[in-house]
């Protein structure tokens, strides 16, 4: 998965939404209450739940749900 496809995907994140997202392999990560941080300089997609920043490898992502 490339960035520009998962930032769509997580555009629907709102700060009431939890995510889960399942890595190639194997590993997963659960955000409860996400948002999308806007794109920065860097390129990177992020996510937080306001008190944690995560960093999304969007070539390792298998599979993500919104929930």
């Amino acid at each position: 998965m490339e960035a520009p496809q998962l930032r769509k995907a997580f555009h629907e994140l709102n700060g009431l939404r939890d995510i889960r997202i399942e890595f190639a392999d194997a590993a997963a990560c659960i955000v409860k209450k996400a948002l999308l941080i806007p794109e920065e300089a860097d390129g990177l997609v992020k996510v937080t739940d306001g008190s944690h920043v995560y960093i999304v490898d969007s070539h390792r992502v298998a599979w993500i749900e919104i929930g």
